[in-house]
């Protein structure tokens, strides 16, 4: 009878320990997910100023640009002129176009999370097994 008291207390022992330590991991992996949250939106506001930034001044400086070949060019031939930009434009903005879909394609939200997490069920899947 002693011995079956025993292993049943040594059980709940190990069951209890058990459980300890799962919850510490995911408490971790709780944390590790809310600050990469907390990074990724950080990055993203940052990136979305710095963009809205370089849209405004590049746009400034492309209109006074063109204000400036326009003027210069107007006893050549003004739609030629504004024909050669426009194409000019176009495909600058096809280029940048292009260059946005492979960042988008590319980006790869809370990598670092979702790594431990493949790691953490690996070790798991090993344990129970």
């Amino acid at each position: 009878m002693e011995e079956s008291t025993v292993s049943l207390r040594q059980l709940a022992t190990t069951a209890k320990h058990f459980a300890r330590r799962l919850l510490t991991i995911g408490e971790n992996r709780l944390e590790l997910l809310t600050v990469e949250v907390q990074e990724e939106r950080e990055r993203l506001l940052h990136a979305c100023l710095v963009a809205l930034g370089v849209a405004t001044f590049g746009l400034l400086a492309g209109l006074t640009f063109t204000a400036a070949i326009v003027v210069m060019m107007w006893a050549f031939s003004p739609l030629a002129v504004l024909l050669t930009l426009t194409a000019l434009y176009g495909g600058v903005g096809i280029y940048l176009y292009r260059r946005l879909t492979g960042l988008l394609r590319d980006w790869q939200t809370l990598s670092a999370s979702l790594e431990q997490f493949r790691k953490d069920r690996a070790c798991l899947e090993k344990i129970l097994a």
